[in-house]
């Protein structure tokens, strides 16, 4: 595997716990909107501690961007990673990922879930194909949604949020589930993008089994 030492040249704080990085980009590198690469801190002692990122740039872009959410509780990689600096070194390596765009349909993302979908989105709006596609995106409270002003932006009214501890007006409340889908989704008869936590894809998946969705209309990623 391929590794490629490379400098943070910005960071941005995005929400209370979630920041974007931009980074050098190797020559030749290029990645498909919704992949990701294995990161870890050019430090001996966490060189060898991977995990893996979303690009969430243009793969046009003359540099590399991921959009991190900062877990400080757990004190691992991410909460390191929250840490750095401008000019900090990092390392990259070979791209992969399932997640790809392969046509119009319905994002369904949780909390950082939606950054495999952060590139695409931006993709297909840059190419104008943005109309026929929706998100909806589960979060806990407003403050948690990340680069919510973008994807309004980006999406208008297809853009549906959902908060599971928090009443907020414009907002559903409550969790994803088959009533929820039934309700917002215009047709079934598309293209599903899921990605977030564990047991909410689980659900998801089970949901979406459940209204008559085949497992080919569905894209995740395949661990």
């Amino acid at each position: 595997m391929e590794e490629h030492i490379v400098k943070i040249l910005n960071i941005k704080q995005v929400t209370h716990d979630v920041k974007t990085f931009q980074i050098e980009k190797p020559k030749g590198y290029s990645f498909i909107p919704g992949q990701a690469t294995e990161v870890s801190i050019n430090v001996p002692a966490l060189r060898n501690e991977k995990r893996p990122f979303t690009f969430t740039c243009l793969n046009t872009a003359s540099y590399l961007e991921f959009t991190i959410k900062i877990y400080q509780q757990h004190k691992g990689i991410t909460n390191e990673l929250g840490k750095l600096k401008t000019g900090a070194e990092l390392i990259i390596r070979d791209v992969w990922g399932e997640i790809a765009y392969k046509g119009k349909g319905v994002f369904i993302a949780g909390g950082a879930g939606i950054t495999p979908f952060i590139s695409i989105l931006r993709d297909i709006q840059n190419k104008n194909e943005i109309s026929g596609n929706m998100l909806v995106f589960a979060n806990k409270k407003n403050a948690d949604i990340i680069l919510e002003n973008e994807l309004k932006k980006i999406l208008g009214k297809a853009f549906i949020n959902i908060l599971s501890d928090e009443k907020a007006d414009g907002y559903f409340q409550g969790t994803i589930d088959e009533a929820f889908l039934k309700a917002n989704i215009p047709a079934l008869n598309k293209k599903f993008y899921v990605c977030g936590p564990p047991p909410m894809m689980d659900a998801i998946l089970k949901q979406l089994a459940n209204l008559g969705v085949g497992e080919n209309s569905i894209i995740i990623e395949k661990m």
